[in-house]
């Protein structure tokens, strides 16, 4: 099938992309958002295509997977097809809802004719998602491989822009996390966060990677940790239970969910996650028994052949319909 899909979440549709599927990726000048193209951090396959928008209407398209309310818009402008009517169309919903859940309405909940596809059933939970139908689709990770050294006695954390986003993704926390393990912090707009915290930068590196060179940097922590209060299910909580890294991290979303039993420490008692630091930092055969555990549970669930295969059956349920 010839897939339009725009590249919003890199690391998403790295995994989405292996598939057999031509996916025509819109590229503009300058490549803004809307218009990224290919990925130049990601090795995607051949059959990742950029097309213009000028060039979208000369293009079969057998059906249209879309990630933000605005695309709709865009779709039916620049290919001359509306998503769900004239074309199957699904949406993609990244996100938990930024609102409360008893009064956060999803941009797609008054159509029937798009279903609405979440990466976590906590946030289909959580969305009102109205007459719209809705499907569960997992994250599907690309395994880097059983990579842990855990060499150096300090905790990666992994976030994007954490001074804009603050409590959200926990910021605020890393403070007093700093003071049990010195932290190495990765991620987009990473820079001058020790100072904000009023950290000595030994205590809280910072450091922004392409994909590869930032899972072997992530493996050679003690541990994982992930202070995140409100965000959907990041992906590199999986990636790092994927590289053999035991977890520390808040019960919040779908944490409880994807880090079972034995695979590391999921509570919202700040004390009991200081606890497991400290205890992952002095036992380094706990830390890898323990890690060994999360990337074994991480292979069961998240393995890119189930996403792929998810998807498969859920576009051409789409196509056929």
């Amino acid at each position: 099938m010839n897939v339009l899909i725009w590249h919003v979440h890199g690391s998403w549709l790295t995994a989405f992309v292996q598939g057999p599927h031509t996916c025509l990726v819109p590229v503009l000048p300058g490549r803004g958002p809307d218009g990224l193209g290919r990925a130049r951090t990601w090795d995607w396959p051949a059959s990742v295509r950029e097309v213009a928008p000028g060039e979208l209407r000369g293009h079969d398209i057998d059906v249209m997977v879309l990630q933000r309310p605005h695309e709709l818009g865009l779709a039916e402008e620049w290919s001359g097809r509306r998503p769900g009517r004239d074309v199957p169309a699904v949406y993609v919903e990244h996100n938990s809802p930024h609102g409360t859940p008893e009064g956060t309405r999803h941009p797609l909940a008054d159509r029937d004719d798009i279903p609405i596809v979440h990466v976590t059933h906590f946030n289909r939970l959580m969305w009102d998602n109205g007459r719209a139908p809705t499907a569960v689709i997992e994250h599907g990770v690309i395994d880097p491989g059983a990579l842990w050294t855990g060499a150096e006695p300090r905790a990666a954390v992994v976030v994007n822009e954490p001074l804009r986003r603050g409590r959200t993704t926990g910021t605020d926390l890393l403070e007093r996390f700093a003071g049990t393990a010195a932290l190495d912090v990765f991620g987009m707009g990473t820079e001058g966060l020790a100072a904000h915290l009023g950290l000595p930068r030994d205590r809280c590196r910072t450091r922004d990677l392409p994909q590869a060179e930032l899972h072997r940097a992530m493996a050679r922590c003690r541990l994982y940790l992930h202070p995140v209060r409100w965000t959907s299910l990041g992906l590199s909580l999986l990636e790092a239970m994927f590289l053999g890294m035991p977890v520390v991290a808040l019960a919040t979303t779908e944490v409880v969910e994807a880090v079972p039993p034995g695979a590391g420490v999921v509570s919202n008692r700040l004390d009991v996650l200081e606890e497991a630091v400290r205890g992952f930092l002095k036992d380094e055969e706990h830390a890898r028994r323990t890690g060994e555990r999360a990337r074994a549970a991480a292979r069961a669930r998240y393995g890119v052949n189930r996403f792929l295969d998810d998807w498969e059956h859920l576009m051409r349920d789409e196509v056929t319909r």
